[in-house]
């Protein structure tokens, strides 16, 4: 009998292990794959904001970043700077693992090769049915929580509704040649709807990938093939990796006994598709609800609310305005675009917003709200006949 299952041993999993198993709690993940930090679709770029608050280890850092170049369908560039680091990138598998680590320190278990079926909840615990090592068992403890990644159909099954948006991502490791400062791409033929990068990690290596809704392979190839005739890669015989991404929360994130965090609850920037920062809000959330229900023996749904009016109030806006700018964006031409590059260009747009001090690299509303607002980009806009309303639905 564990007073916590968590179901995934990725890095919200093991966040949320670290925080309770650190508090004394009787904690065990169960994580399906047979190693820790496997290869995860994730580009590893997080803001120095989520470095201080998570005490991410300098050792897992690959490279800090202060700029990055913008390309419009046509080729236009943006490029935005600042004087002091914004963002580190990150190895996200060697992440994985240190957070693990930090969770085994503390006393939590690890269970590899352990894949989660099902669960039952009755009056005074949950009931995990789990495939273990080709052993099927049945772990009994008093809560259980859902850190899978992005897994509809296990959440569905739990009665908590199904993710209403998502996208797929791909990605490779690349050899790379001469880029210095991360690189993202506009346009239909290379992203329809979203954006590609190529991010580089080390003088001599990169992340390539995009974002998109079908066809990530084919994209994929043509973005590779584009960058190899640039001479930005230096080979195109790389095994891309593919996940797919959240665009919007759950309809719920907690029942009875069971709190869900991180990707599988959907709490991801429907913006640039990140999910390291909120999804680490949301597991530290997590302890703190799970800490004081376990304590007081008040673990039922009712109970567990809170968990979720605390995500609400710190990102429900932040995922709402984010989200109508993303469905905004994929409505816009090539030609649409390069206008707005043209206009953001020409009246100093890009400089006026990274000279303000109370825009952030995580929170993207406030950007989007005061680029939307500026006069000569909503009469393009309504020239365009597509007003932005991020009131309306």
């Amino acid at each position: 009998m564990y007073d916590v299952i968590v179901i995934g041993g990725g890095l919200m999993g093991s966040y949320v292990a670290y925080k309770l198993a650190g508090m004394g709690y009787g904690v065990v993940v169960l994580e399906q794959h047979e190693q820790l930090g496997e290869r995860v679709c994730c580009t590893g770029i997080v803001s120095q904001e989520c470095m201080r608050s998570f005490a991410v280890d300098e050792s897992v850092v690959l490279r800090e970043v202060n700029s990055a170049r913008l390309f419009s369908p046509s080729g236009k560039l943006l490029r935005l700077w600042r004087e002091k680091t914004q963002a580190s990138i990150i190895d996200r598998a060697a992440f994985d693992r240190a957070m693990a680590n930090r969770a085994q320190d503390k006393g939590a278990e690890y269970r590899l090769g352990s894949l989660a079926t099902d669960l039952e909840v009755g009056n005074n615990s949950v009931t995990v049915k789990a495939n273990c090592q080709g052993e099927r068992v049945n772990l009994e403890a008093r809560v259980v929580v859902i850190a899978t990644g992005f897994s509809p159909g296990f959440t569905e099954g739990l009665g908590l509704g199904r993710v209403g948006d998502f996208a797929i991502g791909t990605q490779a490791e690349v050899e790379a040649s001469g880029v210095d400062e991360v690189e993202v791409y506009f346009g239909q033929e290379i992203a329809p709807g979203f954006f590609a990068w190529l991010v580089p990690t080390s003088p001599q290596r990169a992340l390539v990938g995009l974002l998109v809704r079908r066809n990530p392979g084919l994209y994929m190839k043509k973005l590779m093939l584009s960058l190899l005739s640039q001479g930005k890669i230096v080979s195109v015989e790389v095994e891309p990796i593919y996940g797919r991404i959240p665009l919007k929360p759950l309809p719920r994130t907690c029942g009875e006994r069971l709190i869900v965090v991180g990707d599988a609850a959907g709490l991801v920037k429907p913006t640039t598709g990140g999910g390291v920062y909120f999804g680490l809000l949301s597991a530290e959330m997590a302890a703190d609800t799970l800490h004081r229900g376990l304590t007081n023996n008040a673990l039922s749904a009712r109970d567990l609310a809170d968990y979720e009016r605390r995500w609400k109030r710190k990102l429900r806006r932040e995922l709402e305005i984010d989200y109508y700018a993303r469905k905004f964006y994929e409505r816009l031409s090539d030609q649409q675009i390069d206008r707005i590059f043209d206009i953001i260009k020409s009246h100093g747009i890009d400089e006026a917003l990274l000279k303000a001090k109370d825009l952030s690299f995580d929170w993207h509303s406030r950007a989007v709200l005061r680029l939307m607002g500026h006069r000569a980009v909503s009469r393009a806009l309504e020239v365009m006949k597509i007003p932005f309303r991020p009131g309306s639905r």
